[in-house]
């Protein structure tokens, strides 16, 4: 009886398991398998062993865009602690409360492409917001957010910004709404005020939570893409093109499929370092070291 209940629970798993299969499993073995051969399509591939590898290392354009990948990161604890905060200010009984969460939550469920669009027509040179700070008096000349390579970049990660900060903010409060309220009852009877609450005891309590999210979100900076080639096309000189990008350019446009590849196994090996990092912080004791 046991052997048929484990064969049908086997028989549910099997379409998963086949997709999983089939669009995760042999990608990821076939791709770095591809890292150790040239191949453009035309040519047949041959095997040339670590030289994608070593040519990365002497690849400007490959070190760039990891150095932008990495500074992408930055915008990962600003977007954890606003959305936080924000989390704590909309999870109060307040009538029309769910009005607001539903405005926060919009841009995570708009098109990206729609969002990116949208935001290069603010920020153009003739855009939106250098109308808005000319007006106002607050800029002189206008501000060339997306063709100066000293803050394209920062000005696609604002983007990233506005859109994820609604995503991580429902998370959350649904974190905040799993936690028992008589932890911070007892500390308001003991007189704690309000930033004492949220440093002392909200923020420990959501660690977990915090955890899971700064993973996730550390992962999805370094994996950016559509951003970059709606808003900028990874320039102006290459200084907005991230990894993703990077890789993109070398597998579509210049058919190095081979070093495309290997681009994404350097990739892969940093989220994967990445990841560790973040896990053994927060399991060490994260905000507060045992």
């Amino acid at each position: 009886m046991k052997k048929s209940e484990t064969l049908k629970a086997y028989l549910f798993l099997l379409p998963a398991l086949t997709l999983l299969l089939v669009f995760t499993f042999y990608p990821i073995f076939f791709g770095t398998a591809l890292s150790f051969f040239h191949y453009n399509v035309v040519t047949s591939p041959h095997f040339v062993g670590l030289k994608n590898f070593k040519e990365i290392l002497k690849d400007p354009k490959a070190k760039l865009a990891l150095e932008n990948s990495l500074i992408y990161l930055l915008i990962v604890p600003l977007l954890q602690l606003s959305s936080i905060i924000l989390a704590v200010l909309v999870n109060q009984d307040l009538k029309g409360i769910r009005f607001f969460r539903a405005c926060f939550y919009i841009p995570v469920i708009t098109s990206i492409v729609v969002v990116a669009l949208a935001w290069k027509w603010i920020l153009a040179g003739n855009g939106l917001l250098n109308g808005l700070l000319l007006s106002l008096h607050l800029i002189t000349h206008k501000i060339h957010w997306l063709t100066n390579p000293h803050i394209a970049l920062y000005s696609v990660m604002l983007v990233t910004f506005w859109k994820g900060v609604g995503y991580y903010m429902v998370l959350y409060l649904a974190g905040l709404q799993t936690l028992d309220p008589q932890y911070e009852e007892a500390a308001k009877i003991d007189g704690a005020g309000p930033v004492k609450i949220f440093t002392k005891i909200t923020l420990p309590l959501l660690k977990p939570m915090i955890a899971f999210c700064t993973i996730i979100s550390s992962i999805a900076a370094l994996k950016v893409f559509a951003e970059v080639y709606v808003m900028t096309g990874g320039g102006p000189l290459f200084s907005s093109t991230t990894m993703v990008y990077e890789i993109y350019d070398q597998f579509m446009k210049r058919l190095n499929l081979g070093y495309a590849s290997a681009l994404g196994v350097v990739l892969s090996l940093v989220i994967g370092l990445l990841s560790y990092v973040n896990y053994r912080f927060f399991k060490r004791g994260g905000f507060e070291a045992d």
